[in-house]
């Protein structure tokens, strides 16, 4: 059986399955890929509580942002390798239990020092669900139905950052901020329950074949010399880099700066996450009509546009916080709509090398974001300056990285 063929029968099969089972599928890859959202946004209310209670300013409180998101970059790179050659499964229930226990270990640290090594271990653990889940998708669905999937995996996934801050700034007021890893590792348990019952093997064998017959460094090397490829790579990553650049500062920006209260910095911060959600379900309907291409280029200029009002509005300080929040909000909207496409055009451009894709596409996303996060941290000067700089220089680097595909 040919590679095509191997995967079409995959993709019928599952076309076929109950509406229901194909629901929950959805659910369930919107809970892997939640894994990164949850670890970062149900703990930001704490952050100042975490600061004083471990007896460090709050700058050096934020770089346990950074310290996950780097985690996340390492562990991607050796997850999307396993899931090529050994399958899905395997891996995906390792990751889910290292991040339970690395949770466990993170409600109890003492020290920043021992956080952040916790925090990476947790964030080693988390990626699993991340890198396999863009690989199922990848595994079960063709090009223009994925990026529909990217998009309704943003839908569950952004529940996330819009109940977890909430739920986060209530835990951290009734029992404190270790209780928010208490739960985080609750959740894992209950996701690598689900997918030891619920998740089939979907790895084509015609994937598994190459894997076996490809060393993983070589799968890279092959991947790294698609320039087209790496071009789209570069403008994503940017561009969830900038994402990244704001989670990692909101809590000092909005509670520190902007004097919002504890137990109502979700509902703020849950307004910018809406604002993702929506506009990724309008690209469900911009797919109709365009290319993946077409749109990805044209929300990132929207976010150019929206990223210079916001640099201008910060540097002057002028009409804040309104000047400040509202070009935020469209930036971080934007993001919505080039997510899906992004990943969609990465993916299906990787051929039988999905799941190493996806790990390399991860590994950037990620350590651009903790780059981004790191050095938004070390410049924290108590305004929102650091912030909407860092977004505007990312939003252009990822306009000058799409100018240099051949669709540009």
């Amino acid at each position: 059986m040919t590679a095509a063929a191997d995967i079409d029968e995959l993709r019928a099969a599952h076309a076929a399955a109950p509406r229901a089972r194909r629901a929950w599928l959805i659910v369930l890859l919107g809970s892997l890929t939640a894994f990164g959202a949850l670890s970062i946004d149900m703990y930001l209310p704490g952050m100042p509580a975490l600061a004083r209670d471990l007896g460090v300013d709050h700058g050096k409180a934020e770089t346990t942002v950074a310290a996950f998101l780097f985690g996340l970059a390492m562990g991607q790179l050796l997850y999307g390798p396993l899931a090529d050659r050994f399958g899905r499964r395997p891996p995906l229930l390792f990751g889910i239990a290292l991040y339970a226990a690395a949770s466990l270990g993170c409600a109890m640290a003492t020290s920043l020092d021992l956080l952040l090594l916790l925090r990476v271990l947790q964030a080693i653990g988390a990626c699993a669900g991340i890198v396999i889940a863009r690989a199922v998708v990848r595994d079960l669905y063709e090009a223009r139905q994925s990026v529909n999937v990217f998009a309704l995996l943003m839908l569950v996934m952004g529940v996330a950052p819009i109940l977890a801050p909430l739920l986060g700034g209530y835990v951290v007021v009734a029992a404190g901020w270790r209780a928010i890893f208490w739960l985080l590792a609750g959740f894992g348990l209950a996701v690598g329950l689900a997918v030891l019952f619920l998740l089939r093997e979907t790895r084509p064998a015609s994937v598994a074949a190459h894997a076996r017959a490809e060393r993983p460094w070589r799968s890279y090397l092959e991947l790294l010399r698609d320039r087209e490829l790496m071009a789209y790579c570069v403008a994503g990553s940017l561009s969830a880099a900038a994402l990244f650049a704001y989670v990692s500062s909101s809590s000092s920006l909005l509670i520190g700066v902007y004097q919002v209260p504890v137990a109502a910095f979700g509902w703020v911060f849950g307004l910018n996450a809406l604002g993702v959600i929506a506009s990724g379900q309008l690209n469900r309907f911009l797919t109709r009509r365009w290319s993946s291409r077409s749109i990805l280029r044209s929300a990132n200029l929207t976010a150019c546009a929206a990223a210079a009002v916001l640099a201008a509005a910060a540097l002057s300080g002028i009409g804040e916080p309104l000047s400040v929040l509202v070009p935020l909000w469209i930036v971080l909207a934007t993001y919505g709509v080039a997510a899906p496409n992004a990943t969609a055009i990465v993916m299906h451009r990787s051929g039988p090398r999905a799941g190493t894709a996806s790990g390399l596409f991860g590994f950037m996303q990620s350590m651009t974001g903790a780059l981004a996060a790191t050095a938004t941290g070390l410049l924290h000067d108590g305004t929102a300056r650091p912030m909407a700089v860092m977004i505007l220089a990312l939003m252009l680097a990822s306009a000058l990285a799409l100018a240099m595909t051949r669709e540009g």
